[in-house]
């Protein structure tokens, strides 16, 4: 439990806690985000709590409402395909520009989470685990491509979909379809062919679209 208030870095932890248990479904949509509760709860300072649900609101994560405070944010399937098209763009071309910045030691990274993926693939799925080292993977491309704005576009983007999407890693053919995905744009980064790793990285997310589709119908309880 984090037991002192030291500055940035506690406003950090704290927010990686409140975004971890969001994603994990401890904290559903609708749920309230009380600062004082929260400081309580966390054993810290109101502050750092403050500061963390105000990046959560900006992430899209959280929504503020008049006289009710901020609570975990709704999205309808609308939205969230909205955000998927957005993102198809966006990840190929943070995929293009990576390709003629990214060093060996930023494939090594990409290699290794490519790696800790096919372990997973061997167990019963975690979705909560898998969910984060899609992003893992997702956010070492941005950063590589040297695009401050870009990065954080896609920082916002990726945060509210990520409310929806991380049950689709229970499902065996999706995570392999992922892998082999990850596999094809990383092995077009590695070969430095920025066509390739636009098109791979635009495709993977045009795919990861429908497969969430297939699997919000799926899971869509009957009338």
């Amino acid at each position: 439990m984090v037991a002192s208030d030291n500055g940035e870095l506690l406003t950090d932890t704290v927010y990686q806690r409140l975004a971890e248990r969001i994603f994990s479904g401890e904290l559903p949509p609708g749920a309230p985000l009380s600062v004082p509760a929260l400081a309580v709860e966390l054993n810290v300072s109101r502050s750092p709590v403050r500061e963390s649900v105000q990046r959560l609101i900006y992430d899209g994560i959280a929504v503020h409402t008049p006289y009710a405070g901020a609570k975990v944010a709704a999205m309808d399937e609308e939205s969230i395909f909205d955000v998927m098209r957005v993102r198809e763009v966006l990840d190929g071309l943070a995929a293009q520009e990576a390709t003629v910045r990214i060093g060996d030691e930023g494939l090594r990274v990409l290699a290794e989470i490519v790696e800790r993926q096919s372990e997973l693939l061997e167990g019963a799925p975690d979705p909560q685990a898998e969910a984060a080292l899609d992003l893992e993977f997702h956010t070492a491309i941005r950063a590589a491509s040297g695009n401050a704005a870009l990065r954080d576009a896609l920082h916002r983007l990726d945060a509210r979909a990520h409310l929806y999407r991380s049950g689709m890693w229970s499902v065996q053919r999706n995570r392999e379809h992922a892998l082999a995905e990850h596999r094809a744009i990383l092995s077009a980064l590695d070969a430095g062919d920025a066509v390739a790793a636009q098109a791979t990285a635009t495709a993977h997310v045009a795919a990861l679209t429908v497969r969430m589709k297939r699997w919000l119908a799926a899971t869509r309880p009957t009338p």
